[in-house]
């Protein structure tokens, strides 16, 4: 049978759209599927991390972005009705030329959603609801995905972005391995609470461990309500329920919340697949990797799934490279979920502040196999590594790497300038993705490498 589109993205949230934008960008035939009749509807990941506005830099939606939210506001702490003081959320860091953002960013993924979809759409990439995908068969040639209504859709490859729950990992028998991170239940909401000011994110501690936050959402008139309720509570998502909660842990009346937008309840967890590929079949985001929401790790972590897959994908289905490039995606991508869910773990419960490692800048590939690094002697810029922003010959680097070409950088260090000293000396071969693939002292050795990750002539020189 043959493939109807070359790639089926399964789930419409940051992690699929992102890819799908991606993939369009490439000039790849994908198609977006969700089961929904809409985008998700709350604020539930609303920290966008550093190394994601790079990625949506890249991707042609930081500008909208940037107008769709602001700076996550200082926390004030509250006792009895009375202001105790206030509590900074995040370690503060100075934007510098190779790091230009450096503050988490503050946008409801509802809005992100809309952003990415309206960014798929321009790209001439396309998205579809109400396509609930209950099965799958795969051979050699393709997959073939069964929907709970409508007929059957043969893809290349597909993509699991569905979420925690995941039909598709769960229709391919891939477990999930992890742990309880908090055995209360937790209660997040989009609210409206006209009355309480919007220049804090109000902070409710209890003396039993109850706990209760007030988030202003930027770009809204809503308030992301965050509460951990006792063990064994029976959660109401009703405006009463919300409301009662509310009263409970703070000196707010109930009728203060006048509207309850969203809500929803989970148990914190930390789970990792077992897999992150089964023949033609991938899981980024959720499907491969639940979080604690602590630290803001889960959404930023799944876009950058995301970013890693689509360039692989874009490289084989062109013929570029050959189709081991794509087991190169779990072998990068699994370790980089587990140490994020560590550290989400570990905000969660106290032990790390939201900082610099929170922000995901020093993430990055050195022990992968596809990265070569051949300079006897590297500088701080090694290959595996985050390529850095900078200015070189009158040139922006992020602007150069935007785009979804491979990019060659020679750096000089008898320059003396800010970029030379943030790389050291060398010839930089950078992914499509921001990362350093391949680092020489010339570039000797380079025309084999590029054969071998599909970027043989396909890369820009600066």
């Amino acid at each position: 049978m043959a493939a109807q589109v070359d790639v089926l993205v399964v789930g419409a949230g940051p992690s699929g759209l992102a890819l799908g934008v991606d993939l369009a960008r490439r000039g790849v035939d994908a198609l977006v599927v969700e089961q929904g009749d809409g985008l998700f509807p709350g604020s539930r990941g609303k920290g966008l991390q550093p190394r994601t506005m790079e990625v949506f830099d890249d991707l042609g939606v930081l500008d909208a972005i940037r107008a769709a939210g602001g700076v996550h506001p200082v926390g004030m702490i509250w006792q009895d009705g009375r202001r105790m003081g206030e509590h900074q959320m995040f370690d503060p860091a100075e934007p510098t030329e190779d790091a230009p953002y450096t503050e988490p960013w503050m946008v409801p993924q509802w809005r992100t959603q809309e952003i990415l979809l309206a960014r798929l759409r321009e790209l001439g990439g396309r998205a579809a609801f109400r396509r609930e995908a209950v099965g799958l068969v795969q051979d050699e040639e393709g997959v073939t995905v069964r929907f709970a209504d409508g007929p059957e859709l043969r893809a290349r490859y597909v993509v699991a972005a569905d979420g925690g729950r995941s039909a598709v990992r769960r229709a391919l028998g891939i477990g999930m391995t992890g742990e309880t991170v908090d055995p209360g239940p937790m209660l997040v909401a989009d609210v409206r609470i006209p009355d309480l000011d919007r220049d804090n994110w109000h902070m409710f501690p209890g003396e039993d461990g109850s706990f209760m936050a007030v988030c202003p959402l930027a770009g809204t008139e809503d308030f992301q309500l965050v509460a951990r309720l006792p063990e064994g509570t029976a959660v109401d998502l009703s405006l009463d329920g919300v409301r009662k909660v509310v009263a409970t842990r703070s000196h707010l009346a109930p009728e203060d919340v006048t509207e309850v937008r969203w809500a929803s309840d989970f148990r914190p967890r930390a789970a990792l697949a077992d897999r992150l590929r089964q023949g033609r079949v991938f899981l980024i985001g959720d499907a491969a990797h639940v979080h604690s929401p602590a630290g803001g790790q889960g959404l930023n972590t799944s876009v950058q799934d995301a970013y890693n897959l689509g360039w692989k994908l874009g490289a084989v289905l062109r013929g570029d490279a050959p189709a081991a490039l794509l087991d190169t995606y779990e072998e990068e991508r699994r370790p980089i979920a587990a140490a994020m869910l560590g550290l989400s773990t570990s905000v969660h419960r106290g032990e790390t502040r939201r900082g610099e490692a929170t922000r995901q800048l020093n993430l990055g590939y050195r022990t992968s196999s596809l990265t070569k690094e051949t300079r006897k002697a590297p500088g701080p810029v090694r290959a595996g590594d985050r390529a850095p922003d900078g200015t070189v010959k009158g040139t922006r680097l992020f602007d150069a790497f935007r785009g979804p070409h491979w990019t060659l950088l020679t750096v000089d260090t008898d320059l003396d300038t800010y970029t030379a000293q943030v790389y050291g000396a060398g010839v930089f071969l950078i992914r499509p993705d921001g990362y350093v693939g391949w680092a020489g002292e010339t570039t000797d050795g380079l025309a084999e490498y590029a054969d071998r990750v599909g970027a043989k002539d396909a890369y820009r020189t600066l």
